[in-house]
């Protein structure tokens, strides 16, 4: 790995990787002249002298370009395809920093050489079921059982007053906003990649006249915040809706502070429970898992959490579990979870799957007997998730 930092208050970035043939492009980048962007410019050139086939330009986490650099870059790229038939670009951009896609995309209007692919335009397989308003009750709901036991097990974990905070993949931002009122930290960035999210998690803070969390619009795999910011980093129930974990908790690693925590919550879905009808709820629960893994996400990653941590370089591992129950408060809460499950479960994502009738049937009847057991006068209907945290080396 080859870097070289611009001067301006290492605001910016240029690094090449050998290995995966990518020369990235981070921070911000606005140089008076194209002399103060020499060194990296110089990178460039060299990546491109080094590699054949495809060189990947990830500017993923470009903040901002002027026109200066813009041009500068763009203009080795342009001479380079026309010397190197060999040589094929592919400019790896962002949803999140729009402004790169287009920018970028005249090039290969002008250079057939040149191709622009949006990272993360398909990156969430299935996020786009929790990003419709109709699942955002619910998901208050499942934060509102959650945060009884969450509440209590935070400080333990490391939490407390007047630290700064990220919540990162936050969703609605009820979470944060639990934090927020009852750790009171010194700054709290809450950030998604659900623009829909987003804006009720916005308009709940001013409802509820909450002016200390600041909502940013991101990818958790690319965010766009500097290193060693925060002291405590939570991420709850995001890694396992995504393809590679280990690319969130890496940028949760780089984001804390050497001596800071990052805190997750992940489940294993497969471990829910019921009572009657118990037969019924693990089948389908179990069915549930892989209709997840079809769709490239680990909804039984909760008890891998550790691992993860360990092989990201965290120390101080700590883990333990807890049960969101019909016994938390009004049951037919939990019921209401379990309802949208199953809408989410069968309804989209089985269908979308291409399940036979009789499988969705079955699979809804599962959620149908989670159901009855929460509200069973003698039932018990259960959903474990898993708790683990760890501190970055000082």
């Amino acid at each position: 790995m080859t870097a070289v930092t611009f001067a301006n208050k290492a605001r910016f970035k240029a690094q090449f990787d050998p290995n995966n043939q990518e020369f990235s492009l981070s921070g911000t980048l606005r140089p008076q002249s194209v002399d103060e962007i020499a060194p990296s410019l110089a990178l460039f050139r060299d990546s491109i002298d080094r590699v054949s086939g495809v060189l990947y330009v990830n500017v993923r986490r470009l903040g901002q370009m002027n026109n200066t650099a813009f041009h500068a870059f763009a203009r080795v790229m342009l001479d380079a395809s026309r010397v190197r038939p060999d040589l094929r670009f592919i400019v790896v951009t962002s949803s999140v920093v729009g402004w790169t896609t287009e920018k970028f995309g005249r090039l290969s209007l002008i250079e057939p050489a040149i191709k622009v692919e949006e990272y993360d335009a398909n990156f969430y397989p299935f996020q786009s079921i929790l990003e419709e308003s109709r699942f955002f009750p619910v998901l208050r709901t499942q934060t509102k059982m959650t945060w009884r036991h969450e509440r209590n097990i935070l400080p333990r974990h490391g939490l407390k007053e007047n630290m700064a905070v990220a919540d990162i993949c936050c969703g609605i931002g009820d979470f944060a906003a639990l934090v927020y009122k009852d750790f009171k930290p010194s700054r709290l960035v809450a950030l998604d990649h659900s623009r829909p999210s987003l804006a009720y998690a916005r308009q709940v803070a001013a409802d509820f006249d909450l002016h200390g969390i600041e909502y940013v619009y991101g990818d958790a795999a690319e965010l766009l915040l500097e290193d060693n910011q925060f002291d405590f980093v939570t991420c709850r129930h995001a890694l396992q809706v995504f393809p590679r974990p280990q690319m969130i908790l890496k940028e949760l690693f780089r984001i804390c502070k050497p001596g800071g925590r990052v805190y997750l919550t992940n489940e294993k879905v497969s471990h829910c429970v019921g009572e009657p009808r118990g037969e019924s709820i693990k089948w389908t629960y179990e069915q549930a898992a892989k209709v997840w893994a079809h769709f490239d996400m680990d909804i039984e990653c909760g008890p891998k959490s550790r691992r993860y941590m360990v092989d990201c370089g965290f120390e101080n591992i700590k883990m333990e579990t807890f049960m969101v129950s019909n016994l938390d408060g009004d049951p037919q809460d939990f019921a209401d979870i379990v309802q949208a499950w199953e809408n989410a479960f069968v309804g989209q994502m089985s269908t979308h799957r291409g399940d036979t009738q009789e499988f969705m049937d079955r699979f809804r009847r599962g959620f149908q007997d989670h159901i009855f057991a929460a509200l069973h006068p003698r039932g018990y209907a259960g959903w474990p998730i898993w708790v683990a945290s760890g501190t970055k080396p000082q």
